[in-house]
């Protein structure tokens, strides 16, 4: 099966989400985070680095549970008309 290449808007999303992640889990390592979530660390670097902008579902609301970050703020945050953090 062939993916579909990733638009440029999904690409950003994806970017966006990582760094989301990054600041969330501050000075936690990944792979306390990634355990916390029930995934790997290799999952949750590929994550915030961008190599996976479009992870599935339960494995951004692992994330966001093991974080403490609402859904609702990682849509809002993640969405193309939210502010870049600095």
């Amino acid at each position: 099966m062939v993916r579909t290449p990733l638009t440029p808007e999904e690409r950003e999303r994806g970017e966006r989400l990582g760094r989301l992640l990054r600041e969330a889990r501050g000075s936690r390592s990944m792979a306390e985070v990634a355990a916390s979530a029930g995934l790997s660390a290799e999952t949750l670097r590929k994550i915030e680095t961008g190599r996976a902008p479009t992870p599935a579902f339960f494995t951004v609301a692992a994330l966001a549970g093991a974080l403490g970050l609402s859904m609702d703020e990682l849509v809002g945050r993640c969405s193309p008309s939210a502010p870049l953090a600095a």
